[in-house]
């Protein structure tokens, strides 16, 4: 319903992902965001793999609203990982079509100066 009255007017064709509903607060609880007093829950975004493993999440109180384009931006270097089975990762701030870094040893501590590199383009 979200998506249909409020996001697909903020968002050209609306959001490319599923978003559930939790109306008993069953998932919320086992997250930890239902506020059972209030029968509400604050506001949560969590990635889920096809494994069923919690790869990302972010909770922010109602007044807050949340960044779709971060959102998706965040779906897409999960993907991008998860497709490179680990051989790549992605720098603060990564795009589709932008450099990735090669995870490894030399990697420490040089974060830094791969993601000035990066983000330079």
């Amino acid at each position: 319903m979200w998506d249909d009255h409020e996001l697909s007017k903020m968002v050209d064709g609306g959001i490319p992902y599923p978003m559930l509903s939790d109306q008993g607060g069953i998932v919320g609880e086992m997250y930890g965001v239902y506020d059972a007093d209030a029968g509400v829950e604050m506001r949560g975004r969590f990635i889920i793999d096809p494994d069923g493993i919690l790869q990302g999440f972010e909770v922010l109180t109602p007044p807050v609203g949340r960044n779709v384009s971060e959102t998706r931006r965040q779906l897409q270097a999960f993907q991008l990982v998860r497709e490179s089975k680990g051989t790549e990762a992605t720098p603060s701030g990564w795009k589709p079509g932008k450099k990735t870094l090669k995870p490894g040893p030399d990697l420490v501590g040089n974060v830094w100066k791969e993601w000035k590199v990066t983000d330079a383009k």
